[in-house]
């Protein structure tokens, strides 16, 4: 898979900023996405070494709005650990 196909968005919350300060960085990542395809799509989009992945599934969630119900969507979260001193500059 290609490195941007594979990287959908950053994911820019406050707990996900306040992961910045110990080397790591949360992305949206592709459902089909795996933790190597993750890794090389990073190190070839941002220029950086990454030591470790963690990827988190997020199931859909029951929304109601008076009685209406539907479900949010899914998504995959991608947690990546970069190499100490390293950083990636998220507006690129």
């Amino acid at each position: 898979m290609s490195a941007r196909f594979v990287l959908q968005k950053p994911w820019q919350t406050e707990k996900a900023l306040t992961f910045t300060g110990a080397g790591k960085y949360v992305f949206i990542v592709r459902p089909e996405a795996t933790k190597p395809e993750v890794r090389k799509a990073v190190e070839k989009l941002y220029g950086v070494h990454v030591t470790n992945v963690n990827i988190v599934n997020r199931p859909p969630k029951a929304k109601r709005m008076g009685a209406m119900w539907s479900m949010k969507g899914s998504y995959k979260k991608a947690v990546v650990t970069l190499r100490k001193g390293e950083t990636i500059d998220i507006a690129k």
